[in-house]
């Protein structure tokens, strides 16, 4: 006579044991590059901070109504370089403006040229890189002598000739135009440290048994180069311009500030600090509230750049 306490737990153990044997198969499963980086990105109390920090520095430039109604050209001389208070949390600046509403709005233009210089930066310093790489020899003795002279360029030297030669004294170029030479002027003298990137990642990548297959095969130099070259040689990169996003709003800052990138009627955080540097003393204020976010906006991208090379990088855990 069969137990009839056993007959019903059998099922019941098999199916447990299903379970544990699911459970190890995923745990025996490799896991991916992207899925190891990202489980350790979520570990890192610093990616978390910065990824906020910049989500919100995106939603304020992208939706800026969203936390001031003040225009932010609107002028009351009788509020000139007043401070904060409760009808104005940053205070006002020369003219009389809402400073609080001047660093919202500011931000979506700092932003747009941190953004497009960056995407210009990587998109030149990608291409020359990986086509020095691949092809060596003259070719990449040429590509890399070229990116020699741009890199021996002092940035800031650099950027006053470019804008001075297309804006001669005392002209009065549109928001757009000096929008676009301030970010080509930060492309050009930034590409050659992402082309020497790139170009060492491809030297490693193309002696890859993928790649000499691929050239049996009869594939050609453009297939091999954006077929299979560049979606494994594009995350340095790729960590290199989160970084490089930072220190380019930093760098629309300065050239602001030296009078030769962004100015008015563009409302931006560099223009607010090249509008406040006489008035330090007797209004610091202007000057303390822009800077702040460029270097806490500045700081995050540098963050979180830090944190993806870190997790993307085995050896550093």
């Amino acid at each position: 006579m069969s137990d009839p306490t056993a007959a019903s737990s059998g099922p019941a153990l098999d199916q447990g044991a299903e379970t544990r044997l699911d459970d190890s198969r995923k745990q025996d499963k490799p896991r991916s590059l992207g899925s190891d980086a990202w489980r350790e990105l979520r570990r890192k109390p610093a990616f978390t901070i910065s990824l906020a920090i910049i989500l919100l520095v995106v939603l304020i430039a992208l939706f800026p109504g969203l936390f001031s109604h003040v225009d932010p050209n609107a002028a009351d001389i009788n509020h000139a370089r007043q401070g904060p208070s409760g009808q104005a949390w940053f205070g006002y600046d020369v003219q009389g403006s809402d400073m609080f509403s001047r660093v919202i709005y500011g931000a979506r233009a700092s932003l747009l040229v941190g953004v497009l210089s960056t995407i210009g930066t990587v998109v030149i310093g990608a291409l020359v890189g990986i086509i020095a790489g691949y092809y060596g020899r003259w070719a990449d003795s040429v590509l890399s002598r070229f990116a020699d002279i741009f890199a021996g360029l002092p940035f800031v030297l650099g950027a006053i000739v470019i804008l001075m030669t297309f804006n001669a004294p005392g002209s009065n170029p549109g928001e757009v135009r000096i929008i676009t030479q301030v970010v080509l002027s930060i492309a050009v003298l930034s590409w050659p440290v992402a082309m020497r990137i790139m170009r060492a990642a491809t030297l490693v990548a193309k002696q890859q048994d993928y790649v000499k297959a691929a050239r049996g095969l009869g594939a050609g130099p453009m297939r091999i180069i954006f077929r299979h070259l560049m979606p494994n040689t594009v995350a340095p990169v790729m960590v290199y311009a989160t970084i490089a996003l930072g220190a380019n709003i930093g760098a629309e800052a300065t050239l602001a500030y030296l009078g030769i990138g962004l100015h008015a009627p563009v409302v931006s955080w560099g223009v607010m600090i090249s509008d406040a540097r006489d008035y330090f003393t007797v209004a610091p204020h202007m000057v303390l509230f822009p800077a702040a976010f460029v270097s806490v906006t500045v700081l995050a991208f540098v963050m979180l750049g830090d944190a993806v090379r870190d997790a993307l990088d085995p050896k550093s855990r």
